[in-house]
């Protein structure tokens, strides 16, 4: 059921669109014939001042008709004798209207639930590496070069490569233990290995709880319950799950001291870690549920953050699209309005996060995904009718509006035959069992 969760996103993602082009209609003076909530066939409808608002009763958004849309009209209030920029933004207001709801739906998410902090670990040291020359080890956590805190891999990536071939300072906190270290990032690395030689993980801090255990478990016969919070191994806290796993990889085989906290008593028990397969991590018999721990963020920073997050998206958005484009992303990968709900339902299940929370991102996610394609130069689309714009204002003259709508025409006619091609491919997912998320 928790697929269903995508219909009133999706909705509520076409009527902001559409509401977009109305808008810029009654700016610009456009005459809007009909703005439809919901799609064909008509339930009632309601006229105000020349423009009728109609429900509909497929609720899927909405829809706005306008004069001289599809045809050239001689009334100054059609569409088609209007100025170029006008147009030109009527276009594209549905798209911006799209990144601004993207945007408001971070913002929010930024001001109510914080943000995630990231713990960026060392998992794997390469022998003969700049690393491990130092003595670096699995299980290390980076946090500051040179002084200044490091965030994520990006910012370590970045950071490494401006300090290739000079001593760059490094601290790490090994346990409860922070260590000042001091490594020289390799001009010309081995390939595969980096310039320091190492492989990290990125992971956002979480506290750790048990879910289930199974009956007969290393985990049982340790004495571990469900609800039991995941607070130390050994001498390393516990603050998310990269840590834990990397432990557990590290111990596989041995006998480890795991403190756990039971209705706010702290208690350490002896867990005999069983022997772990070639890249799995050991099975202790039991599920773990982690809960993000998010930092609050100033009032003042919100709106930025938010901006930085939906501009993160977009870039997301585009790298997508021409990986597609580039033939490097599979085309079982595009999902249609079956296939999201199928990937509502799996980042439901997955998702750390509250439900409130995972929704809205996925709401942003798909925001920003209509905003981009839609401004796809091809006919039908809203960056098509865009690309006629720019070529009138490159020629100089019109495409005579019978064969723009032709074209236009002809493109979603395109657009409806690769609608079913997706719906059929998602329902040959659904019917197999193969994850969006694989």
């Amino acid at each position: 059921m928790q697929a269903l969760y995508i219909v009133p996103i999706l909705a509520v993602l076409i009527l902001v669109h559409e509401l977009g082009h109305f808008l810029a209609a009654r700016l610009f003076g456009i005459r809007v014939l009909e703005f439809g909530i919901g799609l064909p066939p008509r339930l009632f409808g309601i006229r105000r001042g020349g423009v009728l608002y109609s429900f509909n009763a497929i609720p899927l958004g909405g829809f706005v008709r306008v004069v001289g849309e599809d045809s050239r009209a001689d009334e100054p209030d059609s569409l088609q004798n209007k100025p170029r920029w006008q147009r030109a933004i009527f276009f594209g207001a549905g798209a911006l209207m799209n990144l601004l709801l993207a945007f408001l739906v971070m913002m929010l998410l930024v001001g109510f639930r914080g943000q995630p902090q990231f713990h960026l670990y060392v998992a794997e040291v390469v022998a003969d590496s700049p690393a491990a020359a130092v003595g670096w080890q699995p299980g290390d956590r980076i946090i500051a070069l040179d002084g200044q805190p490091v965030r994520d891999a990006n910012q370590l990536v970045e950071r490494t490569e401006q300090a290739a071939g000079r001593p760059l300072r490094v601290t790490l906190l090994r346990g409860t233990e922070r260590i000042e270290t001091t490594v020289v990032p390799r001009d010309n690395p081995p390939p595969g290995q980096g310039r320091m030689g190492i492989r990290v993980l990125m992971e956002p801090a979480a506290e750790l709880t048990v879910e289930s255990v199974q009956t007969g478990s290393p985990a049982e016969m340790a004495g571990i319950r469900p609800g039991d919070r995941l607070v130390r191994i050994g001498t390393y806290p516990i603050e998310d799950a990269a840590i834990y796993f990397l432990l557990l990889e590290q111990n596989a085989g041995k006998t480890i001291e795991l403190t756990i906290e039971r209705e706010g008593q702290m208690t350490t028990l002896q867990l005999a870690v069983p022997p772990s397969s070639a890249g799995e991590s050991p099975n202790l018999g039991m599920t773990i549920r982690p809960t993000l721990v998010t930092a609050r963020v100033p009032l003042w920073r919100v709106p930025l953050d938010g901006a930085v997050q939906t501009v993160v998206l977009v870039a997301q958005m585009v790298q997508g699209l021409l990986m597609l484009i580039r033939g490097e992303a599979s085309l079982t990968d595009i999902a249609g309005p079956i296939g999201m709900g199928q990937l509502t339902s799996e980042i439901l299940q997955l998702s750390p996060e509250p439900a409130w929370v995972t929704l809205g991102h996925l709401t942003a996610l798909l925001s920003v995904n209509l905003a981009i394609l839609n401004l796809v130069p091809f006919p039908a689309l809203d960056g098509g009718r865009l690309f006629f714009v720019l070529v009138e204002a490159i020629r100089g003259r019109r495409i005579p509006p019978e064969k723009e709508g032709l074209i236009h025409l002809i493109g979603f006619a395109i657009l409806l035959t690769l609608m079913f091609i997706v719906a059929f491919v998602d329902i040959g997912r659904l019917l197999s069992g193969e994850s969006l998320l694989r």
